[in-house]
């Protein structure tokens, strides 16, 4: 009888094992086939679709991988979108910041080719025609630029660089500028040395933008500059006293070609900010704008210290 026991209890629990086996292979079956549905799914374009699993099923890293997989995919597909559409509107801008002046500078040139101004007249259409042409190649440069930062081909040479004498250089060649615009200007830069590593020309580009932003959009007549520092960081500012930036255009102000009010006002191209804000990232640093409607606007960036 012992042995009959022994047999029977051995037996019970083979067909034990068997049941668990074929419950769990009927749960793979059932993974599977939802698995095959969810990668049919997500095959026709479906990446919103998620495969459930269980703790202890044996195919869910099969199911996390999938769902990461799908994750991935329609992330990449947003910022494809994303990428499209900031495309269109270069488009868009390109045909009203390049067609329409160009169309202009033709008319004022054959007005002139064609003798219908003399004189006086002439030699205004002249400078009209120069004028635009100037804005246009900003334009093209500008465009460019942003082209080669999109598209990761700006080579960079970063190298230790006191950053109030860079700045006082930067600061220099544009009080020429500042007055012929009708601004009062203020400038605060401490005569201590502060190394930062950086590249010079970009962070020159940096300034010029932001100055440029200023005289061509804020309709302010003074602005402040000042760089103040600790041991971590430097802090640029550049304060002016002028119209001020509507809260509904703040969040877009340094976006790619956005079509706001203050970003297309006056001779601007739409890409200056847009391109500070990339030369600030590859620097480690951080870019942003406060402003208060009639009181003016405040530009922001920040500069790691070199180690």
């Amino acid at each position: 009888m012992g042995v009959n026991s022994y047999l029977l209890a051995v037996l019970l629990v083979a067909l034990l094992v068997i049941l668990y086996l074929l419950s769990k292979l009927h749960r793979v079956r059932e993974q599977l086939s939802i698995i095959r549905d969810a990668l049919q799914d997500i095959k026709d374009g479906n990446l919103n679709r998620r495969v459930l699993t269980r703790k202890g099923d044996m195919t869910k890293q099969i199911c996390y991988d999938l769902n990461a997989i799908a994750v991935s995919n329609q992330s990449r597909l947003i910022q494809q979108k994303q990428s499209e559409q900031a495309y269109k509107r270069l488009m868009t801008s390109l045909s009203h910041d390049v067609k329409t002046p160009l169309a202009s500078l033709v008319g004022y040139l054959e007005a002139i080719e064609n003798e219908i101004v003399v004189g006086e007249e002439k030699d205004k259409y002249v400078h009209v025609a120069m004028d635009k042409a100037h804005h246009l190649k900003s334009f093209v440069e500008a465009l460019f630029e942003w082209v080669k930062l999109d598209g990761g081909e700006q080579l960079f040479h970063f190298e230790l660089c006191d950053l109030n004498e860079l700045s006082h250089d930067i600061v220099a060649d544009w009080i020429t500028t500042f007055e012929s615009n009708n601004f009062e200007y203020e400038i605060d830069i401490p005569e201590t040395e502060y190394n930062v590593r950086i590249d010079a020309n970009a962070y020159t580009r940096i300034l010029n933008n932001l100055f440029q932003n200023v005289i061509h959009h804020s309709g302010g007549s003074e602005l402040f500059f000042k760089i103040s520092e600790n041991e971590e960081k430097a802090t640029i500012s550049v304060v002016d006293n002028g119209k001020g930036i509507p809260a509904t255009e703040l969040p877009h102000v340094f976006e790619r070609m956005y079509q706001g009010d203050y970003s297309r006002s006056g001779k601007g191209n739409g890409l200056g900010l847009s391109i500070a804000k990339e030369l600030v990232s590859i620097h480690g640093g951080t870019v942003s704008v406060s402003s208060v409607l009639t009181k003016g606007t405040t530009l922001t960036v920040t500069l790691p210290k070199a180690l």
